[in-house]
């Protein structure tokens, strides 16, 4: 070869490769950019049922998508009232494909969260320490970002899915009488009718010191129900005080409660989980989970496990007061007192199960206790509720997932899990629309801080996670994951 020809040949292969990678860095910069900003603006919306708007945010969000390129007729912003709205969004896939859509779930409303309390404000996006605060930040708007970010991105690119895509952002999981899901299955089944769903409010990435060491992926969940206990007394003045008044009663049947633990019970998914989870723990914790798999559970290792909030929660059902309200005027022994017990139902076990418990734990006639619905109302009418059935395993939402994961995180294991808290999926489940649930967003188990103070995730963690969900939401409808 002629020498001139050989250098001019390698100096122009080095021009391109730095031009690509010059491209490649710029693309990168930009997906950044679009899922920073996607964050932030979905963060700063309130959407407390107190005072804020899921309908704000769902406007926002299909605008976005509007700008992008998105049909106005694939985008439908509708709920039951003015402030509860939530987003469909429709991506188109390939014409003709005999493929049922796909599900996405996410809902954009948020817990109190009171300004106070936080060292930031809870609707200001703020980034410090390598973290991004903020109400929502691990429950559940960095999900519902990376949804949006993964539709934007993939449209630019003229990505054609092999099937319909739905993103549903909705309203009311986090409290309130107004639950997107349900009001949307009960009264717009068409729009949100999928093979299957797929919800990131489960499941996830676990982390220890920001170094991933599990993939959760939801294969069942509790049951939530929340139970009002009262005392009523005749109150009087004060100056008389006597110590069998409605607080000191309500404060007994509290304190009977903190003392009462519900039986350990192990079902299949948690038995996996506690086998898997052995495996990426050391040390007396792991000696522990495999002790709890013995017939019966060692006593010994059901307590030290019990006394991580995490676990304890896997091994039993959890009821907890979060609310307290009593008496009218400071000069006044209290006439009522009230406390709200949220309980977290392991499946197979009902609310009128765990109301006969909490009766025999308080053992005190003059406390009664009721079920609340979601409107907090007192009803007897979901006594008899289970939780679902797990979902049966789906090849084709493992496959992807498999695939993805190995160019993310190589040799990083799956770990079915039971949700502790409960989610959107029961309504899609019980509609016969199986669901899964787990996202990327990476998060230390002694970091978890949804429904808390100073909510934060990760800046890199969120960064992943976007791009976790990009990739397998392609690798999933018939793309390449990269």
């Amino acid at each position: 070869m002629n020498v001139f020809r050989g250098v001019l040949c390698a100096c122009t292969v080095a021009a391109f490769s730095t031009l690509a990678h010059a491209q490649a860095a710029a693309t990168e910069a930009a997906n950044r950019s679009l899922a920073r900003d996607l964050f932030r603006q979905i963060i700063e919306i309130n959407t407390t049922d107190s005072v804020g708007s899921t309908t704000v945010a769902a406007e926002a969000m299909r605008k976005r998508l509007l700008d992008a390129g998105f049909p106005a007729a694939d985008l439908a912003v509708l709920g039951p009232n003015p402030r509860k709205g939530n987003l469909v969004a429709r991506y188109r896939g390939k014409p003709g494909s005999t493929k049922k859509p796909i599900l996405l779930l996410g809902h954009i409303d948020v817990v109190e969260a009171k300004p106070e309390d936080w060292s930031t404000d809870p609707f200001v996006f703020t980034e410090k320490d390598g973290y991004f605060y903020g109400r929502g930040t691990q429950d559940m708007k960095d999900s519902v970002a990376a949804f949006m970010a993964s539709f934007i991105r993939l449209r630019r690119e003229g990505f054609v899915p092999d099937r319909d895509i739905i993103l549903a952002l909705t309203a009311d999981e986090e409290g309130g009488a107004s639950n997107g899901v349900s009001w949307l299955l009960k009264n717009h089944r068409n729009l949100i009718d999928a093979g299957y769903a797929l919800n990131a409010d489960a499941g996830g990435l676990n982390t220890l010191k920001g170094k991933p060491v599990s993939l959760g992926v939801e294969a069942t969940e509790k049951l939530y129900a929340d139970f009002r206990l009262t005392v009523t007394d005749p109150g009087g003045h004060s100056s008389l005080p006597r110590r069998e008044n409605a607080i000191y009663k309500l404060a007994t049947a509290l304190s009977r409660l903190e003392a009462y633990r519900f039986p350990v019970e192990l079902n299949t998914v948690t038995r996996g989980y506690f086998l898997a989870a052995a495996k990426t723990v050391t040390g007396q914790p792991a000696d522990d989970m495999r002790a709890v798999l013995s017939t019966p559970p060692s006593a010994a290792a059901v307590k030290r496990l019990s006394e991580v909030p995490l676990y304890n929660a896997m091994l039993r059902t959890t009821c907890v007061a979060t609310m307290l309200e009593a008496g009218h005027a400071p000069n006044a022994l209290p006439q009522r007192a009230q406390a709200n017990i949220n309980c977290r139902i392991l499946p197979g076990h009902t609310p009128r199960e765990i109301r006969a418990r909490l009766v025999a734990a308080i053992n005190d006639p003059s406390v009664t206790v009721q079920l609340l619905n979601s409107a907090q109302a007192a009803s007897d009418e979901g006594l008899d509720d289970v939780s679902v059935a797990p979902p049966p395993l789906n090849p084709e939402v493992f496959s992807a997932l498999r695939s993805v994961i190995a160019t993310m995180w190589p040799g990083l294991s799956v770990v079915p899990e039971m949700e502790t808290g409960a989610t959107d999926s029961k309504y899609t489940m019980a509609a016969g629309i199986p669901s899964y649930g787990f996202c990327g967003m990476g998060i230390d188990e002694d970091d978890s801080r949804a429904h808390g103070r100073d909510e934060r995730l990760g800046v890199e963690a969120y960064y992943r996670g976007v791009e976790f969900q990009y990739r397998y939401l392609k690798t999933l409808t018939g793309g390449a994951g990269k």
